[in-house]
């Protein structure tokens, strides 16, 4: 059940403060999700209510996707303007992680890691945020480009997702034995996710985050049929409804085949709309 549109409209009538990121220039039609200590969400588009009960009716001309209601209003700030989604984080996870240092609440022992084999660093030691600028309605691009290292896109709860490989001719199978419950170390910055994160989708539909070509990534299942697809391509992507779009659109899922034995990586293919770096 989507308990969005209906938040939205609540918040619509009540709210009268628009809140934007810093710098980003908000319009006259902006949707803000936004950080704030009561977990506000402005909207103030001049259309009618009906409209904002849509999950993605028209959304070239002022609503914001439906989706990005669900990315953590305490770590990602996400702004409409226009056409484009600013999407800005800090980085940092709302869940626990032995990459926390111990006197963080969110901190847990390793379980299928350990401190010897943890990468350096914490994810307290990370201080500044990343920022990726994606269409609000994507399009397939004529030709697919190859994921960089770094982040490749940024999840729903505050930390950004990172594709197969460890360096630059590294498998990511040399630092697997790194990687938290979740998937997830940290280094060469911020901590981040390459397999898939059971702290927030553990073999289901949820949404995981957004890649850097503006589509949205989801678990191994499909919200539409509640298993998993077949019909993906050689990116995870197939064109379908979701929880958050009533029309069918092209998005990714986390691909169900095992890596080393029982992991799921996040993101192993290319891009398949046009890519924006996330800085």
């Amino acid at each position: 059940m989507n308990p969005y549109p209906l938040r939205l409209l609540t918040i619509a009538i009540s709210c009268a403060l628009l809140l934007n990121l810093p710098g980003c220039g908000g319009t006259e039609d902006t949707d803000t999700v936004s950080s704030s200590s009561t977990d506000t969400v402005t909207d103030t588009d001049t259309d009618t209510d009906s409209d904002s009960d849509s999950d993605s009716e028209d959304l070239g001309s002022g609503i914001l996707h439906t989706a990005y209601y669900e990315f953590d209003q305490d770590n990602v700030n996400v702004v409409l303007s226009g056409t484009k989604v600013v999407i800005e984080t800090n980085g940092l996870p709302n869940h626990t992680s032995p990459y926390w240092s111990s006197s963080n609440e969110l901190h847990v022992e390793p379980t299928v890691t350990s401190y010897a084999k943890m990468a350096p660093g914490y994810i307290d030691d990370f201080v500044g945020t990343y920022t990726l600028t994606v269409d609000n309605s994507p399009s397939k691009a004529s030709t697919t480009s190859a994921t960089g290292l770094g982040a490749i896109g940024i999840a729903v709860s505050g930390s950004v997702i990172y594709n197969d490989e460890e360096g630059p001719g590294v498998p990511l199978d040399d630092a697997a034995t790194s990687l938290d419950f979740n998937g997830a170390h940290t280094g060469p910055q911020s901590y981040h996710y390459h397999l898939e994160p059971i702290s927030f989708s553990d073999d289901d539909s949820n949404l995981i985050g957004v890649i850097a070509d503006g589509f949205f990534l989801y678990g191994r299942k499909c919200n539409s049929t509640g298993t998993y697809p077949t019909d993906l391509d050689e990116s995870g992507g197939h064109t379908s409804i979701t929880q958050f779009a009533q029309d069918a659109e092209y998005h990714y899922h986390i691909q169900n085949e095992l890596y080393l034995g029982s992991y799921y990586i996040l993101f192993p293919g290319n891009y398949q709309g046009s890519a924006s770096a996330i800085r």
